[in-house]
C-alpha cells in the first residue's frame, strides 16, 4: 500500500490535497524499491509511470494530472495552469498554480521538498530546496510567484517534507562560506563534525529559517532524516556512502481540489 505523510498545516486547509510519499507501495525493484517516481533514474520507465499513477491516485487524481519539473537546483519557479507530459518538463525547481486539479510535484532523495498553500486565495506552490536552491532563493521566488496569482504572505501555509538530517549531512570546509556571506546568522546551521574542518549542516533548519523570515502563516517541519531511514525514504547520500550506482526519487505533491 502507498504510504503518504501529511502535515497538519496543510491537512486542515479546505479544498487542498497534499502528500509526502515514502518509498512504499510501488512496483520498482532492487535499488529503486519500490515507489520510485523519477524518470531520471535508471529504473524501468514503465515501472516509474505506474508508480507515478499510484501516487496520483492516492491523492484522488488521474496519472496525467501529476506535473513535475526537470530539476536543476536553481531558483526558477514557473507558473502553470495545466499539466504537461514528463518529456515536456521545463528546467525549473518550483511550480505555482491556481488551477484546480493540477497536481504539482517535487522529486527528492535528500533535498527538502516544500509545499505551499494559500487556502483563501486558492493558490498553491511546490519547491525543490536543496542547499543550492535554498541559498539561491527558490523559496522566496515561490512565494513571489504565488503573490502574482493573488496569494497573501500572511495566509500562506507551508510544510517542509522529509529531507537529509543534520546528523547525516557532513559538508566540507569550503561549504559554509557562501551561506555566511549571505547571512552571518547562518552559522547556527553548521554543527561540529567528527572530522576536523568539516561541519554538519542542518538543511531543514536553514529552509525553515528562510520561510520564517518571510512572515508566512505557518511553517511545518517533518523532522525526518531521509538518509538514516533507509526502509522508508530514498537517499542520494546513503546510496553514495554504500557505493550504490543509482537511487530512487520520492514524491511530494499538492493540488487544489476540483
Amino acid at each position: 500500500m502507498t504510504h503518504v505523510l501529511r502535515d497538519s498545516n496543510l491537512a486542515g486547509a479546505e479544498g487542498i490535497v497534499h502528500g509526502f510519499f515514502t518509498r512504499d507501495g510501488g512496483v520498482s525493484e532492487g535499488l529503486f524499491s519500490s515507489l520510485n517516481v523519477g524518470f531520471g533514474s535508471g529504473d524501468d520507465e514503465d515501472r516509474v509511470a505506474e508508480n507515478r499513477a499510484r501516487a496520483a491516485a492516492a491523492l484522488g487524481l488521474a496519472a496525467d494530472r501529476l506535473t513535475t519539473a526537470y530539476q536543476v537546483h536553481s531558483a526558477r519557479v514557473d507558473v502553470i495552469d495545466a499539466p504537461f507530459r514528463p518529456a515536456d518538463a521545463p528546467r525549473a525547481d518550483g511550480f505555482v498554480t491556481a488551477a484546480p486539479g493540477v497536481l504539482i510535484g517535487i522529486l527528492t532523495a535528500d533535498c527538502a521538498p516544500v509545499l505551499f498553500a494559500d487556502p483563501r486565495a486558492r493558490v498553491i506552490g511546490a519547491a525543490h530546496a536543496g542547499w543550492r536552491g535554498a541559498l539561491g532563493g527558490v523559496l522566496e521566488a515561490t512565494v513571489r510567484a504565488m503573490e502574482g496569482l493573488g496569494a497573501a504572505r500572511a495566509d500562506i501555509r507551508t510544510a517542509i517534507g522529509p529531507c537529509i538530517g543534520a546528523a547525516s549531512y557532513e559538508v566540507g570546509p569550503e561549504f559554509p562560506a557562501p551561506f555566511l556571506d549571505d547571512d552571518p546568522g547562518s552559522r547556527r546551521f553548521f554543527g561540529a563534525s567528527a572530522r576536523a574542518g568539516h561541519f554538519m549542516f542542518d538543511l531543514e533548519g536553514y529552509v525553515a529559517h528562510r520561510l520564517d523570515a518571510m512572515g508566512l502563516a505557518a511553517v511545518g517541519r517533518s523532522r525526518r532524516d531521509t538518509c538514516r531511514e533507509d526502509d522508508v525514504f530514498f537517499s542520494y547520500r546513503r546510496a553514495t556512502l554504500n557505493g550504490e550506482p543509482d537511487y530512487g526519487r520520492g514524491l511530494s505533491a499538492i493540488a487544489l481540489a476540483s
